[in-house]
């Protein structure tokens, strides 16, 4: 086997948990292979590049195998390598969002109590 789908290739690798939700996302243009918009039924062979725009920083991975039945994780992964500037870029994105602070400590008190609500409705005026 030198040539595969694309959609199904991603169903194999375990991108897409389905061959249908695969095609939805490479015909919304959040796939790219070899950084052009394709169609699902575009073949795949090995060493193109894939680009996933599923996470914030996109996932860049090199084809390094083919296969048309969905295996096990292990398996799965034997099936790309993800880029050295991906990896970095999703390392440093994680970074980032681990050091960010907690949204939720910018509120000191919390939510309004009900007596802190029938104050405002007082100060509104209602």
């Amino acid at each position: 086997m030198d040539k595969l789908r694309l959609d199904k290739w991603l169903w194999a690798a375990r991108f897409y948990k389905t061959r249908s939700l695969a095609s939805e996302e490479i015909t919304k243009g959040r796939v790219l292979l070899n950084q052009q918009t394709t169609k699902p039924a575009r073949e795949v062979s090995v060493g193109d590049r894939i680009t996933l725009r599923k996470e914030t920083p996109a996932m860049e991975v090199q084809v390094a195998a083919l296969s048309g039945v969905r295996g096990p994780a292990p398996v799965a992964r034997q099936l790309y390598q993800e880029t050295e500037a991906s990896s970095t870029a999703r390392a440093q994105a994680a970074e980032q969002r681990r050091l960010a602070p907690e949204p939720a400590l910018d509120f000191d008190a919390g939510r309004p109590t009900k007596k802190d609500r029938r104050q405002l409705q007082v100060l509104r005026g209602k």
